[in-house]
């Protein structure tokens, strides 16, 4: 692996070498694992937006869960398959801790459980049973070695049968008093829906955790720690626009870590010059990738809200929204909290919006 690689990984999903400013949001997860089975600490929805880091976080997380002796179901995106994956993987890193073959277990043996060798089923229950009984003898057989499950899910949809049928078993597992906890991420539009879910009301007791922005203060750290590790020059007054540049979002910060590298010169040396190309071209590569799929998510009626923000160059008030659309403020108070539901924007202050989302406004203001 290029040495750039491991402080500085722009694509979605990548792990860089160090998760700057989640730090307390993960220990606050992990504590709530040594909390009772059923806990209100071991169930937690993830609110964040494309670029915000649930993913990596979500990765993190399955690590530091391992250090503490739990069997991870890493990241399972919501899909069809999402199921069968879920038991496959907690197959896989459970069975470190299991030895192969039918040996005795603290209250029955392995064929009594419906094992054949390790964490794998036997044949008659792999194919007829269902996914709640296999999850209920999978942590009957890890809790028998003092070993619990975390079942960590990205993509979150509201939708989903394969989700209700998942949070249908968690409760189930929970009632059983299996040692099961699980966390949620997805985009706070998506989270919204699976809340207003009638089927899936349980998680509206679940702890709800928003990924924030980067504080410039970690940003600017962080900045300074890899461009040291890696032999780049830049000074600090550059160093903190280009903190300053990334808005707090994950995704900008390693894209333009990434940029400025490249853009240094043949010594290692940053110049304005050279950050301002770097930020440029973070914008356009951040625009496309974030900002467009973001809009394209989003009704009409919501982009005209949008471009009527775009006009202000800080936050906008509701009454300026309104005007601008040609509507009544009752009217436009439907697509503020549409918007801010979906994570697109944000309450700055009374009767007052904010993009929520780095460098959208300047995408629409390019659009027109």
């Amino acid at each position: 692996m290029d040495i750039v690689d491991t402080f500085f990984s722009p694509s979605f999903g990548n792990r860089p070498s160090q998760l700057v400013g989640r730090d307390a949001t993960i220990r606050h997860i992990i504590d709530g694992l040594a909390s009772q089975p059923g806990s209100k600490e071991r169930a937690t929805l993830i609110l964040g937006q494309r670029g915000s880091g649930k993913t990596v976080l979500l990765w993190e997380l399955a690590d530091q869960a391992r250090k503490q002796g739990f069997v991870v179901a890493t990241p399972t995106v919501v899909s069809e398959s999402m199921l069968n994956r879920v038991i496959e993987k907690i197959q896989d890193d459970g069975d470190r801790y299991i030895k192969s073959g039918r040996g005795k277990l603290t209250g029955g043996s392995l064929g009594a459980l419906g094992f054949s060798v390790g964490l794998q089923f036997e044949s008659s229950i792999q194919e007829t049973k269902s996914f709640g009984y296999k999850m209920l003898k999978l942590g009957q057989r890890l809790g028998e070695q003092g070993h619990g499950i975390l079942i960590l899910v990205d993509e979150v949809q509201a939708q989903s049968v394969e989700l209700k049928e998942l949070i249908s078993t968690y409760l189930e597992l929970v009632g059983e008093q299996q040692n099961v906890a699980i966390v949620l991420a997805g985009l706070p539009g998506a989270i919204s829906s699976v809340l207003n879910n009638r089927v899936l009301t349980f998680l509206n007791r679940a702890r709800k955790i928003t990924l924030e922005p980067l504080a410039m203060g970690d940003v600017d750290a962080f900045y300074a720690h890899a461009f040291k590790q890696l032999g780049i020059q830049i000074n600090s007054d550059l160093r903190r626009k280009a903190s300053s540049a990334t808005e707090g979002s994950p995704y900008l910060l390693q894209l333009l870590g990434h940029n400025i590298v490249q853009y240094a010169d043949e010594h290692g040396n940053v110049n304005e010059a050279a950050l301002d190309e770097a930020i440029e071209s973070s914008r356009i590569a951040f625009e496309e990738e974030v900002c467009a799929t973001t809009i394209a998510a989003l009704s009409e009626k919501d982009v005209d809200f949008l471009r009527a923000m775009s006009h202000d160059n800080d936050e906008s008030s509701l009454a300026d929204i309104a005007e601008r659309m040609g509507v009544t403020a009752d009217y436009a108070q439907k697509y503020r909290k549409r918007l801010i539901d979906s994570g697109v924007i944000c309450a700055s202050k009374r009767g007052h919006v904010a993009f929520a989302v780095p460098y959208v406004a300047d995408y629409l203001r390019n659009q027109e």
